[in-house]
């Protein structure tokens, strides 16, 4: 009997030692083994594709935290002092993404100027409006009938506001620092990886000018970067010209024959501004109020509570930095209410439920959305979204993407005087998609999507009006003129719409929510909006950026019945 034991347990050895050099040939376990044909692409024998990253997992930000996604019902919980109605509460979902913590401060604003007059500096004259452009308007501090306590020479750049939100800046510019903020963070990331070298510190580089990182080159074509100087990658070495390939090989120390191909790369984190509703729901933080799978009741601020009063404090302070009452912005001396009379260090106050800054009160804060006085869940009820204009890169005869150098900087005088570059040197021209992209598309019609279903022309009583003059716009909001230059004496001259209009909503103007040191409680709670064009700043606005999750992960098994 022990025999017959004995022979089946050594016959079932074998059977899984050849089952086992099986799978290793099928090298089934390989990220380029495909279920459905039967092999490994990755080995040469069937194409010898390069392999993928080991990378699966998005790595969280830095500074920011993970908001999980979900159903929220988004709009107003107080009554409107206006009296209208468009804000109406309704259902609505958001996909999951990373968000900061805290408002952008000055230190990490002026980081960033810093970079821009290093890369670009003002002495040079093909550079001269790129620095300014980026620069904080500090005249948002004075008031004619107020001293500005010196804020306008101070508040940016000394030592003692450093920690305090950066205000100021306009959507425009809050835009211009998320992208400079992905190309940094990118750039970091391939030089811990030992695929760039630290490019302000190797020889035979020079950072200035068109020579600097940017992530769209790198993807689109790694050979572009600093004019296709080799020196800033590590043991680059680059296929030849005649083979039609999408990667460049590189030797390491670890491993010879290693392919950088641009896929493994991609996506990289793409910074961008929240979209309002992202806000709205990171702010609110229902996820403290959830019982199982239900929501109990309605958060009117971004604590939890009706009272703007945290009476789990020691002496009764406020939960945020807003105007109390008029006139009272921080209490009686010696017993102050909110730590701040104008804005305070960012992490001041306690965080929400999802570990966020000052969603309520200290600034407010620009999103991402054109404003109209509707939110239309019923034209999208997932990821809503108002605002996107869809370019693409232009192209060379070769096919190639053009790199812009400081002959292609134009500058834009904006309505309000500002000069700002319309690209910058070193990233990629682009323009806007033509008719014959979206040719027999489903889902949109036209690059400008801004004034999608409310206030395009087929959205207005006039859609069949064949003389453009006779169309009416269903936004009747001034004409902002952009300046010009009076050839004769060489000033700007600035030209105002005389006519009469009945709004100031425009495909300019920019949602911003969140009550700020100059507000009262009512504009603490998350869902109010307010809007601004998209050029313009005061000192109570700042920002701060989001980041979309990739392949969010809902683990079945992490449910709970409640978070406290």
């Amino acid at each position: 009997m022990s025999k017959i034991v004995n022979k089946s347990l050594l016959f079932c050895g074998i059977v899984l030692v050849m089952s086992g050099c099986i799978k290793n040939n099928l090298d089934e376990g390989s990220d380029r083994y495909s279920e459905n044909i039967g092999y490994n692409f990755s080995n040469l024998g069937y194409g010898g594709l390069s392999k993928l990253s080991s990378v699966s997992k998005q790595e969280v930000p830095p500074s920011m935290v993970s908001i999980e996604g979900g159903l929220f019902v988004m709009g107003q919980t107080e009554q409107d002092i206006m009296g209208g109605t468009v804000n109406k509460a309704k259902n609505v979902h958001v996909q999951g993404f990373y968000m900061d913590d805290s408002e952008v401060s000055n230190k990490e604003y002026l980081i960033y100027l810093d970079w821009l007059a290093k890369i670009f500096p003002k002495s040079n004259p093909k550079y001269k409006h790129i620095y300014t452009a980026a620069l904080p308007d500090s005249t948002v501090w004075r008031d004619p009938m107020g001293y500005d306590g010196n804020l306008s020479k101070t508040y940016l750049r000394h030592r003692g506001y450093e920690n305090y939100p950066v205000v100021g800046v306009s959507w425009l510019q809050a835009n211009d620092y998320c992208k400079w903020r992905t190309d940094r963070v990118a750039e970091i990331k391939l030089v811990k990886q030992k695929i760039l070298k630290p490019l302000y510190s190797t020889n035979n580089v020079t950072v200035e000018g068109k020579n600097h990182f940017d992530i769209e080159v790198f993807e689109a074509n790694p050979k572009l970067l600093f004019g296709g100087n080799k020196a800033i990658y590590t043991n680059y070495v680059t296929q030849p010209d005649t083979l039609l390939n999408d990667s460049i090989s590189f030797k390491t120390i670890e491993e010879n024959n290693n392919k950088l191909h641009i896929f493994k790369q991609s996506p990289h984190l793409d910074f961008r501004l929240p979209t309002e509703i992202e806000w709205e729901y990171a702010a609110k933080a229902d996820i403290e109020n959830r019982f199982y799978n239900t929501i109990r009741g309605r958060k009117k601020y971004a604590w939890r509570g009706e009272s703007t009063i945290d009476r789990q404090s020691k002496y009764f302070v406020q939960h945020a930095n807003f105007k109390q009452s008029k006139g009272n912005y921080n209490g009686i001396s010696g017993w102050n209410s909110d730590y701040g009379d104008i804005t305070t260090p960012i992490r001041s106050f306690p965080p929400n439920a999802y570990g966020l800054y000052d969603m309520s009160g200290n600034v407010a804060e620009w999103v991402s959305d054109v404003y109209r006085p509707i939110v239309d869940t019923n034209l999208n009820d997932l990821n809503y979204n108002r605002g996107k204009s869809y370019r693409k890169p232009k192209l060379d005869e070769n096919g190639d993407v053009i790199i812009a150098t400081y002959k292609d900087i134009t500058y834009d005088t904006l309505p309000n005087g500002k000069i700002t570059p319309s690209v910058l040197p070193g990233q990629i021209l682009k323009e806007n998609i033509n008719d014959n992209d979206v040719y027999l598309s489903m889902n949109y019609t036209k690059a400008d999507t801004k004034d999608y279903a409310d206030g395009e022309l087929t959205s207005t009583i006039d859609y069949n009006e064949a003389d453009s003059e006779e169309r009416a716009r269903m936004y009747n909001s001034p004409i902002i003129y952009k300046p010009r230059v009076n050839n004769k004496t060489g000033e700007i001259e600035i030209q105002y719409d005389d006519q009469r209009r009945t709004t100031l909503i425009s495909n300019s103007t920019r949602v911003y929510k969140g009550g700020s040191w100059k507000d009262r409680a009512y504009w603490l709670d998350p869902s109010q909006r307010r809007y601004m064009e998209e050029y313009l700043s005061t000192d109570y606005i700042g920002f701060r950026c989001v980041v979309s999750k990739v392949n969010e992960n809902n683990n079945k098994n992490k449910r709970v019945p409640f978070l406290f």
